[in-house]
């Protein structure tokens, strides 16, 4: 598979059921290869080899990915944590099997860069800040998606 990475959760780690006081180390990320597909993919393993595969590209990158366990994802579970795909499986990575290599966008795929800036979500389902200023009563205690640019930092 090869994308552009869309996004990306921080490292994060767990105690490990089966080595009583061991940790296992996961971090999640996102890869489009077109406007309308995009996938998570999660890493589990050792906190060496999630590490320095977190470090190894960031978002913006394009990468490939090569032999990804593919699997189906429990909807209600998955998406508390990752963003809503359009697809019903996502990728796994393992440490024996699974290589995640940064590709020049360049050498792929020009159109790749262009999916970076595209939502995620359907574009009628977004509200903006004006209508949540104007509706803000009648919207009090729903979840939003809501659209914005940032003009400025400081």
């Amino acid at each position: 598979v090869i994308g552009v990475v869309i996004g990306k959760t921080d490292v994060r780690s767990f105690p490990d059921r089966k080595n009583i006081g061991t940790e296992r180390y996961t971090f999640g990320f996102t890869i489009r290869d077109s406007p309308t597909y995009f996938i998570n993919v999660q890493s589990w393993g050792r906190q060496q080899y999630i590490r320095s595969l977190s470090e190894s590209f960031r978002v913006g990158d394009c990468v490939t990915i090569e032999n990804p366990l593919v699997q189906s994802k429990e909807a209600e579970r998955e998406e508390k944590f990752s963003p809503v795909t359009p697809s019903c499986y996502k990728l796994l990575l393992s440490e024996n099997h699974s290589v995640v290599k940064p590709s020049p966008c360049y050498e792929t795929d020009t159109r790749l860069l262009s999916l970076l800036h595209l939502p995620v979500k359907d574009p009628q389902d977004y509200y903006s800040l004006g209508d949540i200023v104007a509706n803000g009563q009648s919207l009090n205690g729903r979840i939003l998606n809501v659209l914005a640019a940032v003009m400025s930092v400081s």
